[in-house]
């Protein structure tokens, strides 16, 4: 190849090599051709990190504490007596938004009573009294036999809490009783004399003073009319003894006297006043003595009505 065709050919080659340097610059005038090569990682680096930095972490959700009984046993024995007005107390601590209801348990059955501040017993003597700041109280009125068993505080949590009351009813035990402390149908005094009754309660969870005694229909503890009556109340470990005085005993002071225990509980006993006899016969001396007090006409007309039924009988 001669020394003319080479100079040709790189001619050729130069030109190409500067067309093709032309097409690939950058316009003279765009403004970024001043920016420095490293100013696209500078600027790139701290905007992902930020980008990074702003992504929301993943919430940290710590559970609510759990309710709890105040009293940590979860159970409890209650006694109240016969006609007394009760309450059931249930404290719960921590207990946010769940809900309290009381229900009872019968035969492996569970009656719902209250749920939050609404009662749901057809029973009107049950009801939700609920005392600040956490006592969630099962007030139960005048409680009667029927009332007595097993009763359920719920609270609902997951898993549910139950606190437990077994809820016992004493019935007082009221009785009038002679000198030696045996419980009479029946007494006796000689008129003139001075009738004395003791009345002997016991069985009774909260001993109370409200002892009443009764002539028939007539209250005698604030009798001033008859004059001569005093009545005298002892409270005693479990119940009281009251003891009733009625002085210059005559035959209107006959008839039944009742002592009673408020409305709760109470007991009856006759009283007789008699003129000659003797009521110690009366009430010591059986039924022969009985019948020789009552005189001969009285034991003379109860043979005469025996045999009248006998002959009627065998006719």
């Amino acid at each position: 190849m001669t020394r003319a065709t080479w100079l040709l050919l790189i001619g050729c080659v130069l030109q190409v090599h500067c067309a093709v340097r032309k097409a690939l610059k950058t316009h003279s005038g765009d403004p970024f051709d001043s920016l420095p090569k490293s100013f696209w990682y500078e600027f790139s680096s701290p905007f992902t990190e930020s980008y990074d930095d702003l992504t929301e972490p993943e919430p940290r959700t710590t559970p609510d504490p759990l309710p709890f009984f105040e009293d940590h046993a979860n159970s409890t024995n209650v006694t109240t007596q016969l006609g007394s007005a009760v309450f059931l107390h249930c404290k719960v601590q921590d207990l946010r938004d769940r809900t309290v209801s009381w229900a009872r348990r019968r035969d492996n059955e569970l009656h719902l009573i209250t749920y939050g501040l609404h009662t749901y017993s057809s029973d009107s003597r049950y009801s939700l009294n609920y005392q600040h700041p956490n006592d969630w109280r099962l007030h139960i009125q005048f409680a009667n036999e029927r009332d007595e068993g097993n009763y359920e505080c719920q609270v609902s949590s997951h898993p549910p809490l139950v606190f437990y009351v077994l809820l016992s009813v004493v019935v007082p035990k009221v009785e009038i009783v002679d000198e030696r402390g045996d419980a009479i149908p029946d007494k006796f005094y000689k008129a003139g004399s001075t009738i004395e009754l003791k009345c002997v309660i016991s069985q009774v969870a909260q001993p109370s003073s409200y002892v009443t005694w009764k002539h028939g229909q007539r209250m005698l503890n604030y009798d001033t009319s008859r004059g001569g009556i005093s009545v005298k109340t002892d409270i005693q470990p479990g119940g009281a003894m009251s003891s009733l005085y009625i002085a210059n005993a005559n035959k209107q002071d006959s008839g039944n006297y009742t002592c009673s225990l408020a409305d709760v509980a109470s007991t009856t006993i006759a009283v007789h006043v008699l003129n000659g006899e003797n009521p110690a016969a009366m009430q010591h001396g059986g039924c022969a003595s009985w019948a020789r007090g009552l005189g001969r006409w009285a034991l003379l007309q109860l043979c005469v009505t025996w045999l009248l039924q006998t002959f009627i009988l065998h006719r």
